[in-house]
């Protein structure tokens, strides 16, 4: 399916890197922000939009734990493509204000965007105060509409500094090159596969969790030597709480293939046969967007 005619719903306001993810992949669609990462997904389920677009992983921050917690205790959406954008982070100050950059008493953005740039704040700005935000583009919209301390900025993209009319006072203060983020794409219906003929997909991707026999011995070594054997490549095995008790975990498994891969369904069927739960999160296309 191409991505036209579709109602986007993505983190927001304005200017988030969800934004720039959704502008670049789906540039014909329309376009709503959400100020969470659940409303947005719920607006798929009440119909509010197609598609939802939400960030689930940075290259140095880790995953998003909302997005993934909510994915699997809330709001089951399957997941129909993954999209992946390098990031960028600035330094933005008011254009009033731009002489006081060398002052600043507070830097506002998101927890991940002030992890990511820790060095460079560290060294430029130890006694500064770091006050997080829903998004990086809320920082900017909270230092565009004057209503923080002359003396403060925020840790944005350069389409913020567009939007909201900032200065940058610095470029790319983010502390590693390799900075990328994935994106999901959510949909009620697991057969849409999206595509942009601007882009190649980098690959096929099967996303499942699975949660492991109770108090079973070598349970996980076992549940890898399903794919090992199989030489099933895995990209990413990630634990997260069940929140059903302390030891109680799940794991997400993602698998460079597809599902109708002939090995996946035979994999699924010997780990339950081990006693394991088996979800399918989702099957779907990975673009890199750069």
């Amino acid at each position: 399916m191409t991505p036209v005619q579709q109602r986007i719903g993505f983190l927001g306001p304005k200017a988030t890197f969800t934004d720039m993810a959704v502008t670049k992949f789906f540039p014909e669609a329309s376009k709503k922000a959400f100020s969470t990462i659940p409303e947005c997904m719920d607006a798929v389920l009440e119909g509010k939009v197609d598609v939802a677009v939400v960030p689930l992983e940075n290259a140095i921050e880790g995953s998003v734990n909302v997005t993934l917690d909510y994915l699997i205790h809330d709001c089951p959406l399957p997941i129909v493509g993954e999209l992946t954008i390098p990031i960028s982070q600035h330094l933005l100050v008011h254009p009033e204000n731009a002489h006081n950059g060398d002052e600043l008493e507070v830097i506002y953005s998101h927890s991940h965007a002030i992890a990511q740039c820790h060095k460079f704040l560290h060294k430029k700005y130890p006694n500064a105060v770091y006050e997080t935000t829903s998004s990086t583009a809320a920082a900017a919209k909270l230092i565009s509409d004057h209503r923080v301390s002359k003396k403060a900025a925020c840790i944005a993209n350069s389409l913020a500094a567009k939007e909201y009319n900032l200065k940058i006072l610095q470029e790319n203060i983010h502390d590693y090159d390799n900075n990328h983020t994935k994106f999901i794409i959510l949909h009620r219906d697991e057969t849409i596969n999206f595509s942009n003929e601007q882009y190649a997909s980098a690959g096929e991707k099967t996303t499942m969790m699975v949660t492991l026999p109770t108090d079973q011995s070598g349970a996980l070594h076992q549940v890898l030597s399903v794919f090992a054997w199989r030489k099933l490549n895995l990209s990413k095995i990630e634990s997260r709480p069940m929140k059903t008790g302390l030891g109680n975990y799940f794991f997400i498994i993602d698998v460079n293939e597809e599902m109708g891969h002939p090995l996946i369904p035979p994999a699924i069927e010997e780990l339950e046969a081990l006693g394991c739960s088996v979800k399918v999160l989702g099957r779907y296309n990975s673009y890199l967007l750069k």
